[in-house]
């Protein structure tokens, strides 16, 4: 009888290991299925990550390059007052106004300062089509080379390393 019952155990017992083995096959398979999955969130989530930034940087540029018109109106206002202030004798409100136009001024360069906007070097130095538009050409004055910005006429600016406006200038032929 005990040949019988090992025979029975035997029987029993090697469905059973097969049984293990194919359940450890499955929790192999899904472990893998698991490890990949957890693999394409992350590298879905570092895509996503990488859009939002890159979006949100494009959206302060489309605004920055609109505020820099605005800029640009109130630095011709702080010329223009600097102008009067050498031909006029002019009143303590003018005075006062130029004051808080000077101010504004200052404190809208700050701002974008702080958003990473720097203004682009030109005058004098060598004319960089990445960054400078030509848009007169001039003789080289005397010890002056071909090819140096003579002046600005807009300024221009980048942002993170990216240029927003081109600088508008007279360069040397």
């Amino acid at each position: 009888m005990n040949s019988a019952a090992g025979e029975a155990h035997e029987r029993t017992n090697h469905p059973a290991e097969a049984d293990l083995e194919s359940l450890r096959a499955e929790l192999e398979e899904t472990r893998d299925r698991l490890l990949r999955q957890a693999a394409e969130f992350q590298n879905f989530r570092r895509r996503t990550l990488q859009e939002r930034d890159m979006l949100s940087e494009l959206g302060k540029s489309i605004v920055v390059e609109r505020v820099l018109e605005v800029l640009d109106d109130l630095e011709r206002s702080v010329e223009a007052a600097a102008e009067m202030d050498r031909e006029e004798d002019v009143s303590p409100a003018y005075q006062a106004l130029r004051h808080g136009v000077e101010l504004v001024h200052r404190k809208l360069l700050d701002e974008l300062a702080r958003l990473g906007v720097e203004p682009i070097d030109a005058v004098g130095r060598p004319f960089n089509e990445e960054e400078h538009e030509a848009l007169v050409q001039q003789p080289a004055p005397e010890g002056t080379e071909p090819g140096i910005v003579l002046a600005e006429i807009q300024k221009g600016y980048k942002m993170s390393g990216r240029v927003l406006r081109h600088s508008r200038v007279i360069v040397s032929h």
